[in-house]
């Protein structure tokens, strides 16, 4: 079980945790969330208002920040595509606009509570002996974290500009004096955590 999801009788998945890892994946969760950022939420002195946040409208512009275009790309966009006139170009981002108007909000507040699952099940651990514990998740649980691992490695995939699967490869080259050899960790780390949680809940 150390290092990868193992599947629970009756469903869910486990992994045992040392206290390092607990620290790295809460930590990130923790950046996660902030770099998302909070709900649209009422204006200032007004009360809140379920159904009105509900309809509120997102953004039309894509963020500016890479990382957060990473986590919210473009519907419409489609870099194999075919070299676009003005016209279709225009066309194109009026789409795009007009769709994530309507669902960043929604996109922001399931990410954030994925990430909120991830942080409240690590706090909730108990631990097992001094080198860590063994998180047991239910189903519920892992979908949640399922989603929090994938916005993690995009998160940092986007900080390493990794673009396609040829940069990965470079990765495992990376001298150990590279500063972004701690990051590249991660991202391979958290990667291996993401494929054992996709098989144990396909198991």
């Amino acid at each position: 079980m150390p290092g990868h999801f193992e599947p629970l009788p009756g469903g869910g998945a486990a992994v045992a945790l040392d206290d390092v890892e607990i620290s790295i994946i809460r930590s990130l969760a923790v950046q996660l969330l902030e770099l998302i950022g909070p709900g649209p939420g009422p204006a200032e002195g007004a009360e809140s208002d379920p159904l009105a946040e509900l309809f509120a409208e997102g953004p039309s512009e894509p963020p500016a920040d890479p990382v957060l275009r990473r986590l919210f790309p473009d519907a419409y966009s489609d870099p194999e595509q075919a070299p676009e006139s003005p016209a279709q170009a225009e066309e194109r981002r009026a789409h795009s606009a007009e769709f994530r108007r309507y669902t960043e909000n929604d996109l922001r507040a399931g990410k954030r509570e994925n990430a909120l699952a991830v942080i409240r099940s690590l706090d909730a651990l108990a631990p097992v002996d001094e080198t860590g514990a063994v998180l047991k998740l239910s189903p519920a649980q892992s979908r949640h974290w399922l989603g929090a691992l994938n916005d993690l490695r995009l998160a940092i995939g986007a900080r390493l500009e990794i673009t396609d699967e040829d940069d990965t490869d470079l990765l495992y080259r990376l001298p150990d004096e590279d500063p972004r050899k701690p990051m590249v960790m991660a991202y391979l780390w958290l990667g291996g955590l993401q494929e054992t949680l996709v098989t144990t809940l396909l198991s």
